[in-house]
């Protein structure tokens, strides 16, 4: 299932910025904002027990102003009601129910959402009794809690994770593996998904922007277990209205990347790689996620015998970064090369999840170090001693050295490279990190 989206809505100033700072401030999931989407810090990703979602933070609702602003605002807090998976409406247990909170809970009714309905500044017993009033909202059962003083929040989150979509049991014998399919408008990503379905499951329309929300199917392919995220295209942030719904859309494409086992990056042939694509392709790299390139559309390109060859000459300049990365040029129209996505995308989920040895890990570090040597700064030469790998998915490798502040990135960039060549790892992103050695284990 995609993460879910969780919108905390309300009139103003009953305490929803707060509440959005405080749970993402104190979660211990890595918080960020998804990159190219708004300059506002309006949403961010949390966890609470198992369960990560991303939190959006609106505007304030006031439904009888006609201030510009305020309809603005409003508008901003209704897309974001129609994207969310679960709404978080808070009210203020202090000040009371207001006509406002009666009209926007009126509102939240004919959503036909799951809504939460928080009574915050509530941070003392003789406060409690505020709550019973909101029962009239007809929204369930009200949640007390203090935002400012972080009070009843494990109550709060709990009743929000409740209704969170039920995710389709996994089955035990073997991992499902999550295929994110991700690229700008009309690249052809919610035709790939069909091809390969081998059914309509998304629309499919020249129109950019006809996919709005991530859609997940679950299939099985040669007795393997998949599931195929179909995303909304990703245009560049200033393309991007402030209240469009795209801007939510574009948000939980970030998400399926983020929690994605693979990646296919989708480019248009006919177009080629655009500074858009780049960025696409830049933030799966961040993430650490294998991917594949699926160069789109293949059927419109003239070719003659040197045409694929210089393409991939073309897009590994513009792809430096991302030098691992397979290509697959296709036609979801014709279907050429449909067939091999999986494949590709089976490879370079495999290598992602590669384990070495901790004795092969070192010999490859040591014929390293022997064929080009550390770098040295004011006198002082690197030294590396040893190498384990923490952890896969991306494979990560922990090398203990004498000082860290020694480690030029030439080098780090040299001594990837040369893991990568030693151990086949196409497809997916290493990580080195780099720690200086105890003193007491140098003696």
């Amino acid at each position: 299932m995609s993460k879910p989206l969780v919108a905390i809505v309300g009139r103003p100033n009953v305490g929803k910025s707060t509440l959005f700072n405080r749970l993402i401030g104190r979660r211990v999931s890595i918080v960020e904002d998804t990159p190219g989407v708004t300059r506002d810090r309006i949403y961010g990703d949390a966890e609470w027990l198992d369960y990560a979602f991303t939190l959006i933070d609106t505007g304030g609702i006031e439904p009888a102003s006609e201030d510009q602003i305020a309809v603005q605002m409003r508008r901003q807090a209704e897309l974001a009601i129609e994207t969310a998976d679960v709404i978080l409406f808070l009210v203020d247990g202090r000040e009371g129910m207001t006509s406002a909170d009666v009209e926007v809970a009126a509102m939240l009714r004919k959503s036909k959402k799951p809504v939460v309905l928080g009574v915050n500044k509530i941070d003392a017993p003789k406060f409690e009794e505020a709550m019973y009033e909101f029962y009239s909202l007809g929204l369930g059962d009200p949640v007390t809690f203090s935002a400012a003083q972080g009070l009843g929040l494990g109550d709060l989150l709990d009743e929000i994770v409740r209704d969170f979509p039920k995710a389709p049991e996994e089955l035990s014998e073997e991992k499902r593996v999550n295929i994110a399919v991700v690229g700008k408008p009309n690249v052809g990503k919610s035709s790939i998904v069909n091809a390969l379905l081998g059914e309509e499951r998304s629309i499919v329309s020249d129109v950019p922007g006809t996919t709005r929300d991530s859609i997940d199917t679950d299939f099985t392919h040669d007795g393997r277990l998949y599931t195929l995220v179909d995303t909304a295209g990703i245009r560049r942030k200033r393309s991007i209205e402030d209240e469009s719904i795209e801007r939510y859309s574009v948000i939980r494409s970030f998400a399926a990347v983020r929690r994605a086992d693979v990646v296919l990056i989708v480019c248009d042939a006919s177009q080629g790689l655009s500074e858009q694509d780049v960025r696409i392709a830049g933030y799966a790299h961040e993430e650490g996620k294998p991917s594949v390139l699926i160069v789109n559309k293949w059927d419109l390109i003239e070719k003659d015998t040197h045409t694929m060859d210089k393409f991939k000459k073309d897009l590994k300049v513009d792809l430096a970064f991302m030098s691992y990365v397979p290509m697959l040029f296709t036609s979801a129209l014709t279907g050429q090369r449909i067939g091999r996505i999986l494949e590709y995308a089976d490879s370079v989920y495999a290598q992602s999840c590669r384990r070495i040895s901790t004795g092969t890990l070192n010999d490859i570090l040591n014929e390293a170090v022997m064929v080009t040597e550390p770098p040295s700064d004011k006198g002082r030469r690197l030294k590396l001693y040893y190498a384990t790998q923490a952890s896969i998915q991306p494979p990560t490798f922990i090398i203990f050295v004498n000082d860290a502040e020694l480690v030029h990135f030439s080098y780090q960039r040299y001594l990837e490279n040369y893991f990568r060549k030693s151990f086949g790892l196409e497809g997916t992103p290493l990580r080195l990190i780099f720690r200086n050695r105890k003193k007491e284990e140098e003696g």
